[in-house]
């Protein structure tokens, strides 16, 4: 039995201290917060209660896997999961609308053909085919497995991009979000809804590998599920799961070093000066210059990877609003209002404020999201640049914004702005606050392509007895790909460094 220190309380760290103690380990978490969910956090104000981190579950697997493998009491019988029909309503800058359906790749192919006219739907179907492949040819190296040390495959595209040929000039074939959408969607609408895709996960579309295409087809083959409660009610049973398998957590407990001895990890030092002893570390949280004597960089194994460099940093602002009025019977619970493209990406990547940004708007219809029915909760949500090339701590800065996406928002909630009681803004800053991730970036997903740029660290490090774990390590951020992530720590932890994955 191995004594196993965990940094962090993130949804990943907790999958992998779940699964460790139901394999006999003793786990101790430390959290520098007050709470365990990480980023899955909650905001209630006078009956009304928000999600101030992901809106919306997808590819529930992986969810339910750690529920199976680590109790008796399956995912469902733990929280209540709801199908969101239609997964989103998407508003394009020229006033076309369409609603998609929740999981229906035909289903989709309608709705665009009677919105955006005939042939859309079969240019995104067809689309989707090639992101298909891609998914075929990298899901398992990229999600399913530790990543290898010759983790240089994954820097190859897998997506199937179609030969452009051009008259006088050179063929050419997509290698970027922005590319297929000019290229193989050849409809402004649909670029704008594969740009929507990426953006959300803090990706530019300009530059993001063509392999990205992974993110909609993920979504639209498994679907789009709400955690009645909200979200932070799955990491409440994640975080039961792990007290119910005797994981011990610490609060208010701050990891500052990584213990080394005799070339291993040894356990962790906390703020306070104590020492922790372990056989084991998990790191769950960003690893950070410092944090571990000696490590300058993170790697699988004795290979570097590239911290998601090709990814730059973007964070999350969000309007949380308080409102009179009942929800519409009709009412949409995703609704993702598209911004300006190009000009919108150049403001987030480029660390400054968008002036026309893509806002998503969740009006989840839940009554323990609000003080009764005559009253609802909506969340806007947009892809913004880091804290540091923006000062989201400047109350102007931050009221500007926030008015912004409520005028936006307004195309999707009638009477929006009369509506408002109370409104509570969540900036960058809050985020580096609350999780001390640098500039309150979000991590976004690994993705195969563009030379490795968009990987994470490696679950095994250089340092023998020290794991990652979390978005911030392969296979990167997202509740799906964190979970993941806990699975392959376990794994290598239990079964040893030669672990490959479950089968």
């Amino acid at each position: 039995m191995a004594r196993i220190a965990v940094i962090g309380a993130g949804t990943g760290a907790m999958a992998a201290a779940a699964r460790l103690a139901v394999a006999g380990e003793t786990v101790t978490v430390y959290e520098r917060s007050a709470s365990y969910g990480g980023s899955v956090g909650r905001h209630e104000h006078e009956g009304f209660v928000f999600d101030t981190g992901p809106g919306l579950l997808h590819l529930p697997a992986v969810q339910r896997d750690l529920f199976v493998k680590t109790g008796k009491e399956s995912l469902e019988q733990s929280v209540t999961l709801t199908q969101v029909d239609p997964a989103s309503r998407h508003l394009f800058a020229d006033g076309t609308a369409v609603s998609l359906p929740n999981a229906s790749r035909a289903g989709v192919a309608t709705a665009l053909d009677d919105a955006l006219g005939t042939g859309a739907g079969a240019r995104w179907s067809d689309f989707m085919d090639r992101a298909r492949d891609a998914w075929d040819r990298s899901r398992r190296p990229l999600l399913e497995e530790p990543l290898r040390a010759d983790h240089q495959v994954l820097g190859r595209d897998p997506y199937p991009a179609v030969l452009q040929r051009r008259l006088l000039r050179g063929s050419r074939r997509a290698a970027t979000v922005a590319e297929i959408g000019a290229w193989e969607l050849a409809d402004a609408r649909l670029a704008a809804l594969l740009d929507g895709y990426a953006l959300s996960h803090g990706l530019d579309p300009r530059t993001a590998p063509a392999s990205a295409a992974l993110l909609p087809y993920m979504e639209q083959t498994f679907g789009s599920w709400y955690v009645m409660g909200g979200m932070r009610e799955l990491a409440r049973a994640v975080y039961e799961r792990c007290v119910a398998r005797r994981v011990r957590f610490v609060f208010g407990a701050e990891v500052v070093r990584v213990v080394e001895k005799d070339g291993r990890a040894a356990g962790v030092e906390l703020a306070d000066g104590e020492v922790a002893e372990a056989d084991r570390v998990v790191l769950g949280v960003r690893p950070r210059p410092g944090l571990v004597p000696g490590q300058r960089s993170w790697g699988a194994g004795d290979v570097t990877v590239r911290q998601g460099s090709g990814a730059g940093a973007a964070g999350r602002f969000t309007v949380l609003l308080s409102l009179r009025g009942a929800r519409e019977a009709d009412a949409v619970h995703r609704t993702v209002v598209h911004g300006d493209g190009a000009s919108e990406q150049e403001a987030v990547f480029g660390g400054r404020v968008a002036v026309h940004p893509t806002v998503t708007v969740l009006r989840p219809d839940d009554p323990a999201t609000r003080p009764d029915a005559e009253h609802e909760a909506v969340t806007l949500t947009a892809t913004v640049a880091p804290q540091g090339p923006v000062d989201w701590r400047d109350a102007g800065v931050r009221q500007r914004f926030a008015d912004v996406l409520v005028e936006r928002a307004a195309a999707a909630v009638d009477g929006l702005r009369e509506r408002i009681l109370h409104t509570e803004v969540r900036t960058p800053a809050e985020t580096e606050d609350g999780t001390g991730a640098e500039g309150g970036a979000v991590p976004p997903p690994a993705l195969a392509g563009a030379g490795g740029a968009y990987l994470h660290p490696g679950n095994l490090t250089r340092l023998p007895g020290l794991y990652l774990a979390g978005g911030w390590s392969h296979p990167g951020g997202g509740l799906a790909h964190a979970g993941m992530s806990g699975a392959l720590v376990a794994g290598l932890v239990v079964e040893g460094d030669g672990f490959r994955g479950s089968r």
